[in-house]
């Protein structure tokens, strides 16, 4: 298989990627026909999931834009992927030109494709880390650069936490940026759930089991089990909804059913 030049030595072509099967799922050009395939094989379950990621980045690119309105303006992207078309940089920096944005994720083919977009991009940084071990995110040269921990911060944990095991306690992770992060930041949300899915969840389970042989299992937690995420926040209008739901900019007409599957939120602290 030829390697592209975007694709750094270090890493495995032949292992399908989560952030590149995400990318293919939404018409992107930076995957391989192995994520290809998986992403193939999940679709045979779930056909709709194109239409899922869709609704999960139109729901990023709005709670962006609300968080602006609301004038935080420094972006803490975990679990970003790889940058596509309409991501937080630029949404942010279109509504305030000063945002200040850093990407974290653990793909080192997300972190080496997001070094090449932004590179000579201002008030833009990326850092390979783990949401598991937020000391090392917060303590990160880049969020040491473009962020200020004594002004709030829109902490972005977008369709990330559903690869995060209940082993590795994903809530302690949670609590413990919200304690690092300034007053009235806010956390914005997005997780994978049965909820909402137009179909019995045997079939829908098929698709959860080609992460699952790809050894990036996709946890599917109950509604409370998501809102328990918000502890410590308030929940901003109209509260953990299916994501086109969230302060749609029209009235949703003709929304596909799949849409509709997982949840989205956000919340701010007092």
């Amino acid at each position: 298989m030829e390697r592209p030049a975007w694709a750094p030595r270090s890493i495995d072509i032949t292992v399908p990627s989560v952030s590149r099967m995400y990318d293919y799922y939404l018409g992107g050009s930076h995957n391989f026909e192995v994520d290809r395939e998986a992403a193939r094989r999940a679709m045979e379950f779930m056909p709709g999931l194109p239409k899922v990621m869709q609704a999960n980045r139109a729901f990023l690119r709005r709670a962006v834009r609300f968080a602006v309105g609301e004038g935080v303006t420094q972006f803490l992207d975990i679990g970003s992927g790889i940058p596509t078309f309409g991501n937080v940089h630029e949404v942010a920096q279109a509504a305030a030109p000063g945002a200040r944005v850093v990407y974290v994720d653990h793909d080192p083919v997300a972190v080496a494709h997001s070094e090449a977009v932004l590179e000579g991009t201002e008030g833009t940084g990326v850092v390979a880390g783990d949401l598991r071990k937020p000391r090392d995110v917060l303590a990160s040269s880049e969020v040491g650069r473009l962020i200020d921990l004594n002004r709030p911060v829109a902490l972005l944990l977008v369709a990330v936490l559903h690869f995060v095991e209940d082993a590795d306690d994903p809530y302690a992770a949670v609590a413990e940026l919200r304690e690092a992060l300034a007053p009235g930041s806010m956390l914005i949300l997005t997780h994978a759930s049965y909820e909402g899915i137009p179909l019995p969840p045997e079939r829908a389970g098929g698709a959860v089991d080609v992460y699952k042989d790809i050894r990036n299992p996709l946890i599917m937690r109950s509604r409370d089990e998501i809102a328990r995420f918000f502890e410590g926040y308030d929940m901003v209008e109209p509260g953990l909804v299916p994501m086109p739901r969230w302060r749609p900019d029209t009235a949703p007409e003709g929304e596909d059913p799949y849409e509709r599957s997982g949840l989205a939120g956000v919340g701010r602290t007092a």
